[in-house]
């Protein structure tokens, strides 16, 4: 019997053994390339309710994705035994995310009676490090970063002993043997060791220091939360302007103070994948600064998210994370430590050199973090989680296809980007890689590229890419050897989706975003797709409007909502000064020069400069100081309950063009009339979901796919899901996958060897 998925590293032999020995079966188990290797001797019936119990008593972390049986002549074991990891054959086996602390982790951790009371490194055959740590398959202890410790006689005791949690648990260790802490200063010199390390580490955040903390998958920068002074002094050294920190709360308790939590939302920060999830924060009472709802104390000031309802909170993750926590006993900034734009440092040595300038302190260890694996982030949208940022708790667990796919490597998007390798079934997604801006990030990206076929052992057949020339994965997938497959931006988007989700066609696919790559070269972003059998063409899009000063445009949203008005007046514009009051005169000149020569102004289809330009002329963001700040903030601004929209009027083209001009005339009246912004954004938003389903009309397709950044807005994206059901339609969007640019590899690989590639 082979059973194959994430069956190692979850305690899955001793749990076959133990089901053995209550069957009185004879014979063996072993992990192998492929996941466990079973062989068993007993009467039929016996053997029976083996394979009738296997799967229904599995250890709960384990997945099953498939169990073959084969019948063989009996060898006359007399014994059933746990063999030696093999590592012969082609290597399939699914590596399991890092997981989080376990509660019977916990108790021994803060069990004064327990040997690894207050040990920063506990963990079992069900919690721990897997993934930041593996090597190479098979998943044993010489194959990952703790191969360099050797068990003391109690921990190998423990390790061997199958009726133990820990047998096999391959990170396990003990104060006596296992990594160890060190307090560093920010030159580098040990200050205190051991548990006297995470006190220096505690009171240095106590009094308001930057600590640099080396986690499960990388550097954390940490910071009292509750301190306005010292969030500024990490905002003004990482150089992040306005963007959300995220934030550590010491328990579930505490996070209820300062934000609403649903029974899923908890379920979420509780879990094992213990990923950052977005709440919405309490209201505050009037004339109560820091008092929440019910008369809670709310502990986290603005600074932390400035001008945003939502918080991004987790739990402690990791038995360091908790002691630290539990020593505080208040919330902290746990944000990545790195500089913007920049991957999170893994070498408590390269972290000095790149955070030395930010982080007043380091603690610090001695277990090697072989990949950066950044905290995950979720959202929960139509009572659904759906994954923003996908790493720590959920890389890299595959996304199955239906169908067998030649082995394809894909390189992914230039935004969020994560690689992607197909191995039959299975599409290994990488951990969140980041934006590949700067030198660290490329190299980072490079590393990632490499990492999954060398850990399955892997010769890819097919490179799969964006058609984007100009996108640093473009131009390494020319340096990789193998047959290349070019993959449009949005329709990887569509085929993200639809792979995910098992969706076959037909179908109409919506992708709506900031930027993508056209056929026609132009930029795209607000697509719509008719996805056939064999076939996928451009069904609809936004009317193209001049983005003056390309690239800048992204920063600087006014230049979108100028770019719209010129498209609607012309050179008239030029005359209506009300209109431009986001613009000096000398500003306004070399722009205006741009938009009537088209030259630096490119045409684009954005939903996401859309976004931007509406976000611009609501009066709410005119600059940018980080990607997607003027939409989002578009969103904040909704006043509930407005069931008003803006008018809009359908091309009869092919592609249809799907124009907003009425529209905007409508958002440039009400302005004029100073309507509030939250009922501007509350139009808006509502036309976006009318236009939705004006077009699944259009198309008579019973499915619709959502994709892209733009449904990562839980007010759009719940509004188009419940429109399109109460029309008649079927949606379908992302969950396990990001819809933004983090899911574009998943679909590159899904398309890569399909004749829909090819856009019609």
């Amino acid at each position: 019997m082979v059973v194959r998925g994430a069956v190692q590293g979850v305690g899955f032999r001793p749990f076959v053994y133990r089901l053995a020995k209550e069957l009185t079966l004879r014979g063996w188990v072993v992990n192998s390339a492929q996941g466990v290797c079973i062989e068993v001797e007993a009467a039929p019936d016996r053997l029976a309710e083996f394979a009738r119990r296997l799967p229904l008593e599995k250890p709960v972390r384990a997945i099953i994705q498939s169990c073959e049986t084969s019948h063989l002549d009996p060898l006359g074991c007399d014994a059933f035994q746990i063999r030696e990891s093999t590592d012969h054959g082609d290597k399939s086996a699914l590596i399991l995310p890092d997981i989080a602390t376990c509660e019977d982790c916990l108790r021994e951790v803060f069990d004064p009676r327990d040997r690894r009371f207050r040990y920063p490194f506990t963990n079992c055959t069900n919690c721990g490090p897997r993934f930041s740590i593996i090597e190479t398959l098979p998943y044993d202890r010489a194959n990952t970063a703790m191969k360099n410790f050797a068990m003391c006689a109690d921990c190998a005791a423990e390790y061997r002993d199958p009726a133990n949690r820990r047998f096999h648990a391959e990170p396990t260790a003990c104060p006596r043997c296992g990594p160890q802490l060190q307090f560093w200063d920010s030159l580098g010199k040990v200050l205190a060791c051991a548990d006297a390390a995470l006190r220096h580490a505690a009171e240095a955040i106590r009094t308001g220091k930057i600590l640099a903390l080396k986690g499960l998958g990388g550097f954390q920068l940490l910071v009292d939360a509750r301190n306005a002074a010292a969030v500024q002094r990490l905002r003004d050294r990482k150089h992040r302007a306005e963007k959300p920190f995220a934030v550590m709360f010491p328990t579930p308790e505490q996070a209820g103070a300062d934000c609403e939590i649903s029974e899923l939302e908890e379920g979420l920060l509780t879990s094992p994948e213990a990923p950052i999830v977005l709440l919405q924060r309490t209201q505050r009472t009037k004339g109560s600064p820091l008092l929440g709802g019910e008369g809670r104390v709310r502990a986290i000031p603005d600074a932390v998210a400035p001008g945003n309802p939502n918080l991004g909170a987790m739990l402690p993750y990791t038995p360091l994370h908790h002691l630290l926590l539990r020593e505080l006993d208040f919330p902290v900034v746990a944000t990545s430590g790195n500089l913007s734009d920049e991957p999170i440092c893994i070498d408590e040595h390269e972290a000095l050199a790149r955070l030395g300038d930010i982080a007043d302190g380091f603690l610090v260890h001695d277990r090697p973090i072989v990949r950066h694996v950044d905290d995950s982030i979720v959202r929960v949208i139509h009572e659904r989680e759906m994954l923003l940022r996908r790493a720590r708790g959920y890389a890299p667990l595959p996304i199955t296809l239906r169908h067998p796919q030649p082995m394809v490597l894909a390189l992914g998007a230039h935004l969020k980007n994560a690689v992607a390798l197909s191995v039959e079934r299975n599409v290994f997604v990488s951990q969140h890689i980041g934006d590949l801006a700067t030198k660290q990030a490329h190299d980072a990206f490079t590393r990632s590229v490499a990492d999954l076929p060398r850990l399955y052992e892997t010769r890819p057949e097919v490179i799969a890419h964006d058609l984007n020339p100009d996108y640093l994965s473009t131009k390494h997938a020319s340096q990789l050897p193998g047959r290349k497959a070019p993959v449009q931006h949005h329709w990887a988007h569509i085929a993200s989706c639809m792979a995910e989700n098992e969706v076959e066609p037909p179908l109409l696919g919506v992708a709506w975003d900031g930027t993508g790559y056209g056929v026609d070269g132009t930029i795209w972003g607000g697509e719509f797709f008719l996805v056939e059998e064999n076939s996928c063409r451009r069904f609809a899009h936004l009317r193209t409007f001049g983005l003056p000063g390309g690239d800048t445009a992204v920063k600087e949203p006014r230049r979108s909502a100028l770019g719209l008005l010129y498209e609607i007046f012309g050179d008239e514009l030029w005359e209506q000064s009300d209109l431009l009051t986001s613009f000096s005169s000398a500003e306004l000149r070399p722009l205006s020069r741009m938009l009537m020569r088209r030259i630096n102004s490119p045409a684009t289809s954005s939903a996401g400069r859309l976004f931007d330009g509406v976000a611009a002329l609501a009066r709410i963001r005119d600059r940018s100081t980080f990607e997607g700040q003027a939409a989002m903030e578009l969103e904040f601004a909704i006043e509930p309950d407005t069931e008003e929209s803006y008018t809009f009027s359908l091309g009869d083209g092919s592609p249809i063009v799907i124009d907003w001009e009425p529209a905007l005339r409508a958002l440039i009246e009400d302005r004029r009339r100073n309507m509030s912004a939250g009922r501007i954004a509350a139009r808006f938003h509502n036309m976006l979901a009318d236009v939705v389903v004006a077009l699944a009309q259009r198309a008579a397709k019973a499915q619709v796919v959502l994709s892209g950044g733009c449904f990562q807005n839980r007010y759009l994206t719940e509004r188009v899901i419940e429109q399109l059901r109460a029309n008649g339609f079927q949606p379908f969007w992302q969950q396990r996958i990001p819809p933004n640019d983090g899911g574009i590899a998943l679909g590159q690989v899904y398309l890569a060897t399909s004749a829909m590639r090819e856009l019609t």
